[in-house]
């Protein structure tokens, strides 16, 4: 018989917060057969001995090689969930609280009573971070939907079925950005409304680089879209711009005066930006189609290279 749900936690160093996450989780899937797979990013500091838990077994340590990010430990840990646990669903959620264990449980009875056959994500009523990192998220959602068309509403934070996981294990988009890879897979997906919780214990290790490279991952995904946007818009401005050339020559014929001499400038100037514009978004597309015929890289073929150990953790009740 599979297991109901698997829960999938990428971790890096944070054992402390992780701890007392799954002593939550214990209680929010009592009655429920859930295990978990925690992926080790490969931490400097050691994992504690045993788990103080009941209801969840068994405890798995899915120890990286080396350290990948956050989106490439979850894609490893999905490949390795799609190729050797039988189970019913996945539950990805972070491990330093931010995602809470009954938030967990409520995606899980949504994706239940969904039919299980979509994947339910968590949207985020709420951010507790601060103004500066809301300011910038807000403008990153703002140049996400002009880019790509799809506004950012969901991150990790989510329930998969398992079934879905063979359409998943043969995108390479998967291995920069899972939400993203979700999307544009077409897999039927729903929202449910949910505030982030705080961290549990200690600091979080993302910084603003951290982040910003994680917001560019998903613009990578997009790559052939942005691209195409990008060379509409830009021959959009090169044609406006050739119009009102044209007509400035137009006028200075029609009343026989010359042109300044800056604006003949800064017109020819215009012209060869735009067309350099032109020339780049056209090589961005052509990349990234070239990318996706080539298949660099395919999560179900080249994740498993990836994983130095697997061990089982002791658990107690006490």
């Amino acid at each position: 018989m599979p297991t109901d749900a698997v829960i999938l936690m990428p971790l890096f160093n944070d054992w402390d917060s992780a701890s007392v996450l799954l002593g939550d989780l214990d209680s929010a899937f009592a009655g429920h057969r859930a295990r978990v797979l925690i992926v080790d990013d490969c931490s400097t500091m050691p994992a504690p001995p045993s788990f103080h838990t009941t209801n969840l077994h068994p405890i798995e340590i899915l120890r990286l090689r080396r350290n990948l990010g956050h989106q490439r430990a979850i894609a490893v840990g999905l490949i390795h969930i799609h190729q050797n646990i039988d189970c019913r669903a996945i539950v990805l959620m972070d491990a330093d609280g931010q995602d809470r264990a009954a938030d967990a449980r409520r995606l899980f009875n949504e994706w239940q009573n969904a039919g299980t056959s979509q994947v339910v994500f968590a949207e985020r009523a709420k951010r507790l971070e601060n103004w500066i990192f809301r300011s910038l998220y807000h403008l990153y959602r703002w140049l996400h939907l002009v880019l790509t068309g799809d506004a950012v509403r969901v991150g990790n934070f989510s329930v998969v079925p398992a079934s879905k996981l063979t359409q998943l294990a043969v995108m390479p988009e998967l291995w920069n950005h899972y939400a993203a890879a979700v999307i544009r897979s077409r897999i039927g997906m729903r929202t449910v409304l949910i505030p982030r919780g705080a961290r549990l214990r200690g600091h979080t290790q993302m910084n603003y680089s951290s982040l910003m490279l994680h917001g560019l991952s998903a613009f990578f995904v997009y790559g052939d879209i942005i691209g195409a946007r990008l060379l509409a818009a830009v021959g959009v401005l090169l044609s406006l711009a050739t119009a009102v050339i044209a007509s400035a020559i137009a006028w200075a014929i029609s009343t026989g005066h010359a042109l300044p001499p800056w604006a003949a400038v800064a017109a020819g100037v215009a012209i060869i930006v735009l067309l350099q514009a032109i020339l780049g978004a056209l090589v961005l597309v052509f990349t990234v189609i070239g990318s996706r015929v080539n298949l660099n890289f395919l999560p179900i073929r080249d994740c498993p290279y990836f994983v130095e150990s697997l061990r089982p953790l002791a658990t107690t009740s006490e």
